[in-house]
């Protein structure tokens, strides 16, 4: 079995639509990279995927889904009317391929793409890496499994601070700025 990550803007599709869906299920539709597609093309049936809400504020993993129909030609893309229309597909030449997928779990709490940057075991994760934009990327087992252990968790102290006061990583990058340093301590 395979692990994936795959985007969706919350205000397009999330995952709270997903659980309304008839048999939690939908289709995957509208990934318009080669890459990204290639990825899809590439997922299996009983595949995880984590969930994750892109542009939003903030952006953050929500649960996972699984693969429960394997690529087949993504029909929105020869439909003249769909937000994904690509005139150079049709159905003897599809060019672009969806999956579908169907919820197993909504995480107790959202990670953060923040809180995801500051786990070590993720260090390597597409996600993570500057200027990623893709849609679906893979995932390693290891990257799941700390992903579905941080759900569970108790956010860390950081992202429960009450309004108004930093974190004691913020104070002393502040402090080191106040002493005239244009570069950031370690805390």
């Amino acid at each position: 079995m395979a692990h994936w990550l795959i985007k969706s803007e919350p205000t397009t599709f999330s995952i709270q639509d997903l659980a309304k869906a008839p048999r939690k299920t939908t289709c995957w539709e509208g990934v318009r990279n080669f890459q990204a597609r290639n990825f899809l093309r590439a997922m299996k049936k009983g595949d995880l995927a984590i969930f994750y809400h892109s542009n939003a504020s903030p952006p953050a993993a929500v649960g996972v889904a699984k693969v429960v129909r394997e690529a087949y030609p993504d029909d929105t893309a020869w439909n003249p009317k769909s937000t994904y229309h690509d005139p150079k597909a049709s159905p003897d030449n599809p060019v672009w391929s969806m999956v579908d997928v169907q919820l197993v779990t909504i995480f107790p709490r959202e990670l953060p793409l923040e809180e995801l940057r500051g786990v070590k075991a993720l260090a390597g994760m597409e996600l993570l890496r500057r200027g990623s934009r893709l849609s679906v990327t893979p995932v390693t087992a290891a990257e799941f499994r700390t992903i579905e252990q941080l759900a569970r968790r108790s956010p860390p102290a950081a992202a429960k601070a009450p309004a108004g006061k930093r974190p004691a990583k913020k104070a002393a990058v502040q402090r080191t700025r106040s002493q005239g340093s244009t570069r950031a301590r370690r805390a």
